[in-house]
């Protein structure tokens, strides 16, 4: 691919205060090395010891609910009546992977065509939601790309596997039993990419996002 090939223009932009809770709705964000801004500075850790995560953090595959959750305190009551304790910690950011995730709109549309529904990109949890242009490679085509987004230059460092949590509705949580085949069978189970941040800066809704050097 050509240096300096647009990709796509961000319409989607998006930070999760608290990892596996409800996302934040962005016009405007500073990118720094460690992620978005406020982007999972806090999490849900398992204190329960009985617990197959004890000490580890409670994630969305945990409870079909959480992602529809803003506030911790109902998080809390959630888990709380299943039995499980949880405590809210502050030192993050608490990444899975990586600091940046990035979604195109024309990977997601090559799962809607098998499943015959509009899917709400929010259900894969992306931070950067970017609508394509004509011509846009595979996620593992991609890997090892910088991407430029106004001032910020990303670097795409690998494919996003996926677990059952995006065959959650994000507001009801309510379950598409034939979502994560989909997923597994069209695009073999990877849905976006993982960024580190190469150079920090300022991201807005409407920014191209650039294919600068591989």
């Amino acid at each position: 691919m050509e240096a300096r090939h647009p990709l796509g223009t961000l319409i989607g932009l998006w930070r999760y205060p608290v990892k596996s809770l409800a996302f934040e709705a962005l016009e405007r964000a500073d990118v720094r090395e460690a992620g978005l801004a406020g982007d999972r500075r806090s999490a849900l850790f398992v204190m329960s010891s009985n617990h197959a995560r004890h000490g580890k953090t409670f994630r969305g595959k945990e409870h079909n609910l959480l992602h529809t959750l803003r506030e911790p305190a109902a998080a809390l009551a959630l888990a709380e009546r299943d039995g499980v304790q949880l405590e809210r910690c502050s030192e993050g950011p608490y990444f899975d992977a990586r600091p940046v995730s990035l979604i195109f709109d024309r990977w997601i549309a090559e799962l809607e065509g098998v499943l015959e529904t509009k899917i709400d990109p929010l259900r894969f949890r992306p931070n950067l939601f970017a609508s394509a242009r004509a011509s846009l490679p595979a996620e593992s085509e991609l890997v090892g790309a910088v991407l430029s987004v106004a001032d910020v230059e990303l670097r795409v460092v690998e494919p996003i596997q996926r677990c059952v949590t995006p065959s959650y509705d994000v507001t009801s949580g309510e379950r598409n039993p034939h979502f994560q085949r989909a997923v597994v069978e069209t695009r073999d189970n990877i849905m976006g990419v993982y960024c580190t941040v190469e150079r920090p800066g300022t991201i807005s809704l409407g920014d191209a996002i650039v294919f600068e050097r591989a």
